[in-house]
């Protein structure tokens, strides 16, 4: 990575950068508000009700303590996409260090200076309003100082359910695996991390002699806030897709797509998780699936057919270093038992048990298998063990289980699981440096991400699957060494997919039609 390289990026995307700084201190800023005002009532209630301290700390403890992610995936259903479940948990992430330490502060006021306030005839809230609070000034406003910085963090990764920010950069970078676009949010997020710590911590020095004009600003700022939220916005189009990051970027994906079918989509940048109980809520109304995934059964959605033939085939097959085949000279006849087994509707069925009947993705494979026939009765042999890798969706994870049952307990050949890489790029260069020794692949995404066909090559191979199979086989041999096993049936393309009573109400079955009903809204 040169300077100059990175340089030339911040200059090229300078606007989008900015304004995903400013997200990202907006929506920060607006969870902080809202954090201080419960955070100092709920400190100042326990400093005068000590009996429900256990209680109230137990619990913004126990809200700490939740995984970020998880926290934003159990708002989702209720609270849909954007920043609103975004803000609610920062808010809530924000509670602990202001509650924890206005309750200190005002408790570790010295007992002495109490005394001499009830001494002068000052009641219980004047005691607390004169003399308690601005001497606690200090310990408190280090707790929301440091839920500021925590929140700065915990806000990259609300760019998962649509909410912007500089976690955009970050996330779309790590499943392209560009270091520019990773660094382009990592480092102005530390840097308004560093910013906001040290503006926060000059202001903490002299909090005494500031806080009557620190007050009468929050008020204003909270005045501010609640107008900004409140005021109308004007009317707009009320469609939204739902693509991940990869998608949006990567070459078969919908900078291509959008220019084939000559249409303009408005769109959020979802976690590729999250994208289906998003549609299923109608807080999106299109998002890009694949079309083996058992989700669109369970949601009831419709798969737009592809009429003017953008996507390429798409079957599936095992990627494997040459090394590894040297290693384990049986390790690519035994994967080749798993050629044509598996069909469409079998590859969704998979899907389905694991999405939607919640069960583990090994279970899901051994079961296949032994329906299959497979005995799966050997134990693994003291050699070197292969290392299989994953993208992180569920269809990927059955196969690379599929792949490491096979090895393990029908030729014996010892496995280790790295399952759930990012994004192709990241786990294609992975695998060519030895960090792993075959995952599953397919041959639309090689064609037009890994390998970067040029459209004369891609006109020229169309959608004959054979004639893709074979070309994107030949070329990766020849350019990087690797070997792709026999391909295991199924044709998994992208897709674009609505719920299916909106689809029915617009008479939307191709993508064609979508681009018309788009094209009729305007």
């Amino acid at each position: 990575m040169t300077d100059s390289g990175f340089i030339g990026f911040l200059s090229s995307h300078y606007e989008e950068i900015l304004q995903q700084t400013w997200e990202h201190i907006w929506i920060t800023l607006i969870a902080l508000i809202l954090a201080t005002l419960l955070g100092l009532s709920l400190g100042v209630l326990l400093s005068v009700r000590k009996r429900l301290s256990g209680p109230v700390l137990g619990f913004v403890n126990v809200i700490q303590t939740v995984p970020s992610i998880a926290l934003l995936g159990f708002l989702l259903p209720f609270m849909g996409i954007g920043v609103l479940p975004a803000i609610t948990a920062l808010f809530l992430y924000g509670l602990l260090p202001i509650v924890r330490n206005t309750y200190t502060g005002i408790n570790n006021v010295d007992k002495a200076v109490k005394e001499a306030a009830r001494g002068m005839g000052m009641t219980r809230w004047q005691q607390l309003l004169k003399v308690e609070l601005p001497l606690a000034s200090p310990v408190i406003f280090a707790g929301i100082r440091t839920a500021m910085v925590i929140n700065i963090g915990v806000a990259t990764l609300c760019a998962l359910i649509a909410a912007g920010g500089l976690g955009t950069y970050i996330f779309r970078g790590i499943s392209l695996n560009n270091t520019y676009m990773i660094l382009a949010g990592a480092i102005p997020a530390s840097l308004l991390a560093l910013l906001m710590d040290a503006l926060l911590g000059l202001i903490q020095r002299y909090i005494r002699h500031l806080i009557k004009p620190l007050l009468y600003g929050f008020v204003l700022l909270c005045l501010a806030v609640t107008v900004a939220l409140l005021w109308p916005e004007g009317e707009e189009n009320s469609f939204r897709a739902g693509f991940p990051s990869e998608f949006i970027k990567r070459e078969d994906g919908l900078p291509g797509l959008l220019a084939h079918y000559e249409m303009e989509m408005p769109f959020e940048e979802l976690e590729i998780g999250l994208m289906y109980q998003a549609l299923a809520n109608g807080d999106v109304d299109v998002i890009s699936g694949l079309s083996t995934d058992g989700r669109i059964r369970a949601y009831n959605l419709r798969v737009l057919r592809d009429d003017r033939g953008y996507f390429p085939p798409y079957h599936a097959a095992a990627v494997l270093r040459a090394e590894a085949i040297q290693l384990h000279p049986q390790l690519l006849s035994t994967i080749n038992f798993l050629a044509d087994r598996l069909s469409d509707s079998t590859m969704a069925q998979l899907n389905y048990q694991v999405d939607e009947e919640k069960r583990a993705p090994r279970d899901v494979a051994e079961a296949f298998l032994r329906k299959e026939g497979f005995a799966l009765q050997n134990s693994p042999s003291g050699k070197e063990a292969v290392v299989i890798g994953s993208k992180a969706f569920t269809e990927n994870f059955i196969l690379a289980e599929l792949y490491g049952l096979l090895l393990e307990r029908e030729a014996g050949i010892p496995v280790e699981m790295r399952q759930g890489f990012g994004g192709t790029k990241l786990l294609y260069d992975a695998l060519k440096a030895g960090e792993v020794g075959l995952y599953p692949e397919y041959s639309g995404t090689a064609l037009l991400v890994l390998l970067q066909a040029d459209k004369a090559t891609v006109d020229r191979l169309g959608n004959d699957a054979g004639a893709v199979f074979g070309f994107v086989k030949e070329q990766m041999q020849q350019r990087d060494g690797l070997h792709w096993s026999e391909p295991l049936g199924f044709n998994n393309t992208f897709a674009l997919m609505m719920r299916e009573e909106m689809a029915a109400k617009h008479g939307i079955r191709t993508i064609t039609d979508l681009q018309l009903w788009l094209e009729s809204q305007k």
